[in-house]
């Protein structure tokens, strides 16, 4: 047979055309125009009733306009960039939901526009943003006046939970539990600075996803405002004293710890060495776990107070409270100062000075210290806080430094001057080491930290180098020749 000729190939092409679906051969067939009115008349027909070709126009009508509206919807959403979803936009509450609203419902476009036009004056109330100067002198400020707070706090639950008969002879105890209480609170609120800088979120959140950043970068903008540097850093850092604690921990193991039930001249009776390891378990466990229970109670309260907890008005905070704090903290700080030089009871015994006054003046160097050094060093290792972490170090050392001064024997010729001495290193201890150390910070970080390893990996580290560095230092003296009653004790 010869070869079949191009023509030959086009005859029986056509004619395998010809055969196939209509909706494939719309295109190729040689006389378009003539077979899509057919096509159109048999689709028509279908619609009437009674029609021959009833159920057979269903199979050859469905062309592609049900895909188009399915194409536009759903598809279009799916190639959508991901990088610039709603939850991961830099400002994802204001520009990306009144977008969402137009593309949804053309027609209600002024509804979805409106509540972007209504905050607009809020957000634009602040005049101008707060320079890093003034931002810097408020935040020292506030830390100072916090400080000087927190220190009296700290006297103040110490003296009155020491007490004849106390369960807990270790004052410091509630000072720490109350300050860890007040941190857990901060951390957790969201009202008192739900205003942060002027910009408050204008819509609620749409999903437990988006709620969960809202809270993340809620958290990390008020870590910014200097009020709340002032409260949390100042107030509950200066109420807590991990110097003191370790002290109380020492002292339980070396059978020396003060009993306020032992009358006045009366030496602790000595015991067992197996009962002096309880007694610093039982320290250790006290501490930790009611300042960690503190701690998250707080967090509970502020979620359970969360409906009539007060939001402080920014503008009042900037305009008032901000600039009157500069001259009121730096103003009770020289007055403590000038208490310290010029005591009205100068001519007196002089027996309240060591107790408040030196602790004030100190209080605002320790404080300040511990703020720069944290923002300096706990950034470097996430897992481990080396700034917390060297400056209770630090204050621990300071701590048993001053407490062997003062309870040696020869200082100072004469007793006016031995009086002053011992006040003045007794203010070190409660202001400088009791401000530089804290507590709350560390049961935060605690149970902050990503991994629980890396949790209990820092809190043995810091207690074991604590009480390693009180064991060299007080250790030294007391199993040497002894520790002696202070003068101003």
């Amino acid at each position: 047979m010869a070869p079949p000729t191009e023509s030959g190939l086009s005859r029986h092409s056509a004619g395998s055309e010809q055969d196939a679906d209509p909706q494939l051969t719309e295109t190729i067939a040689p006389e378009p125009v003539g077979r899509v009115p057919s096509q159109r008349s048999r689709w028509y027909a279908a619609e009437q009733p009674g029609s021959q070709d009833e159920a057979v126009a269903p199979m050859q009508t469905p062309t592609l306009t049900p895909a188009r509206p399915l194409r536009t919807t759903a598809d279009s959403e799916k190639d959508a960039d991901p990088a610039l979803t709603e939850t991961q936009a830099p400002q994802p509450v204001s520009p990306v939901s009144s977008q969402r609203q137009r593309w949804r419902s053309p027609e209600s476009e002024p509804e979805a526009v409106a509540p972007e036009l209504a905050p607009a004056p809020t957000d634009k109330a602040p005049s101008k943003p707060l320079s890093k100067h003034a931002t810097h002198l408020y935040t020292i400020s506030y830390l100072i006046f916090f400080s000087l707070l927190g220190t009296l706090a700290r006297l103040g639950l110490q003296a009155l939970t020491f007490y004849t008969g106390a369960p807990v002879v270790t004052g410091v105890l509630w000072a720490n539990v109350t300050g860890s209480l007040i941190m857990g609170f901060l951390i957790e609120d969201k009202n008192i600075f739900q205003q942060e800088w002027g910009t408050p979120p204008t819509t609620p959140p749409k999903d437990d996803h988006e709620a969960t950043q809202q809270t993340k970068t809620h958290k990390a903008v008020k870590k910014t405002i200097p009020l709340y540097i002032g409260l949390t850093t100042g107030f509950c850092g200066c109420c807590t004293s991990f110097s003191s604690f370790m002290r109380d921990v020492f002292l339980a193991l070396a059978n020396a710890l003060p009993d306020p039930s032992l009358p006045a001249g009366v030496g602790i009776t000595s015991r067992n060495g197996g009962y002096s390891f309880m007694a610093l378990v039982a320290v250790l466990l006290l501490t930790v776990s009611l300042s960690l229970s503190a701690l998250i109670f707080g967090a509970h309260l502020a979620l359970g107070l969360a409906r009539v907890t007060p939001t402080v008005p920014f503008a009042l905070m900037r305009r008032v409270v901000d600039r009157v704090v500069v001259p009121l903290a730096w103003g009770c700080w020289l007055g403590a100062v000038f208490l310290a030089i010029w005591p009205p009871d100068r001519h007196g015994a002089d027996t309240w000075r060591g107790r408040a006054v030196f602790a004030l003046v100190f209080a605002p160097l320790g404080c300040l210290g511990r703020f720069y050094i944290s923002v300096l060093l706990n950034r470097r290792v996430p897992s481990f806080p080396l700034g917390t972490f060297a400056v209770n170090m630090l204050g621990t050392v300071v701590e048993g430094l001053c407490y062997d001064l003062q309870h040696v024997s020869g200082l100072g010729a004469v007793v006016p001057a031995a009086l002053t001495g011992c006040q003045v290193l007794q203010g070190v201890m409660d202001g400088f080491c009791g401000s530089l150390t804290t507590i709350s910070t560390w049961v935060a970080e605690l149970n902050g930290v990503a991994r629980r390893r890396h949790a209990y990996f820092y809190g043995v580290v810091s207690v074991a180098g604590g009480l390693g560095l009180l064991v060299v230092i007080m250790g030294s003296l007391l199993w040497t020749r002894g520790f002696d009653e202070p003068v101003c004790g």
